[in-house]
This record gives C-alpha cells, sequence and structure tokens, in this order.
C-alpha cells in the first residue's frame, strides 16, 4: 500500500460509500476502508477521527463555500436573500455529485446514529449561516431564522431532488431550490 498515491482523502471517501453500501455501517471497519482505498489506518486517521467522519466529510467545505456566499450577497439584500444566495452556491456543488449524495442519504437512512450525526451537522451548517448574516450586522433574532430557514430549504430540496426520477429534466437542483424557497416565503406570508 502506498501512502503517496494522490487523492488520499477521496480514495477513502470513495471506498467509506462503497463499504457502507455493500456491508453496512456497523459491519465496515476502517481497516477494510483503508484496504479498498489502497492506504493503511494510519493514513485513514490522518484524515478522519472516525468512519462517521468519512462520510460527512464535505462538511467544512460546505461551510466555508455558505459563509463566503452570505458575504457576498449584495449589501442591501435581505438576510432571506443573502441566504438564498448561499443556497444556490450549495446547489451548484450538490448537482455535481448526485449519485454519491443518493448513495449517502440510502446509508444515512438505515443508522439512527448516521441520522443523529447528520442532524448536529444540519446545526452546525445553519450556526454557520447565523454566524455570517450577524456579520453582515443582521440582528440576532432575523439571523437565526434566516438561517434556520435556509437551512430547511436546503434539506427540503435536496430531499425532493434526489427522490426524483433523473428522466424528469425540468428537476433541477438549482430550480428545486428557488421553488421551495418561493414556498416558504408563500407561507410566511400566509398565502
Amino acid at each position: 500500500m502506498s501512502r503517496w498515491q494522490p487523492n488520499a482523502r477521496g480514495r477513502l471517501e470513495q471506498a467509506t460509500l462503497e463499504l457502507f453500501a455493500e456491508r453496512g455501517y456497523e459491519q465496515t471497519t476502517v481497516a477494510e476502508i483503508a484496504a479498498r482505498a489502497g492506504l493503511t489506518e494510519r493514513t485513514f486517521f490522518r484524515h478522519f477521527a472516525d468512519k462517521r467522519e468519512a462520510l460527512f466529510s464535505g462538511q467544512d467545505a460546505l461551510e466555508a463555500l455558505l459563509v463566503a456566499a452570505v458575504a457576498a450577497a449584495p449589501e442591501a439584500a435581505a438576510p432571506i436573500d443573502a441566504v438564498a444566495a448561499a443556497l444556490a452556491a450549495a446547489g451548484a456543488q450538490f448537482a455535481r455529485r448526485r449519485e454519491d449524495l443518493l448513495l449517502r442519504q440510502a446509508i444515512i437512512g438505515t443508522h439512527p446514529e448516521l441520522r443523529e450525526r447528520e442532524l448536529i451537522k444540519l446545526g452546525s451548517l445553519t450556526a454557520a449561516l447565523a454566524g455570517a448574516l450577524r456579520r453582515r450586522g443582521v440582528a440576532d433574532s432575523a439571523a437565526g431564522l434566516s438561517a434556520e430557514a435556509g437551512t430547511a430549504v436546503l434539506r427540503i430540496a435536496v430531499e425532493r431532488w434526489l427522490g426524483q426520477d433523473t428522466s424528469d429534466s425540468a428537476g433541477d437542483l438549482d430550480g428545486i431550490i428557488r421553488a421551495t424557497l418561493a414556498e416558504l416565503k408563500a407561507v410566511a406570508a400566509g398565502a
């Protein structure tokens, strides 16, 4: 096993997805993940604290993307519109990984510990969005509410997108995010 082959982290992430899908979360060991990736356990632990983190590895990059998009939104944008810009940026990233996300969601859906971890990660995304809004001068309550709403829109839109028939070209993720956000605004307006 050569530890100098390129993209060790990506290979470990892919091996984790494959093995969890084939054998299940509980039945898969770190040693098996490392072996599938052609790496050592030591290399695995250089990249991840545990096998769950290999499944949730994109969290930091996603948070950074969302925060940067909120910061880059026009100064006059309402808090929910700044969040909408962040959701569009996230949607563009997700759209390139649909098959992996489908597999990941199927794996998470079969194990309560992974569903719990996903909720914790969503909470972290919400906190990051709220912090980015506060740095724009948005009041605490409005920042928190906008961030919570944005996270809910993202979660629901991605679930809709992953649950659709892939032959339906009208169901692009960006469009689903926009439609879900419009639905939220209509509900909030009492329509």
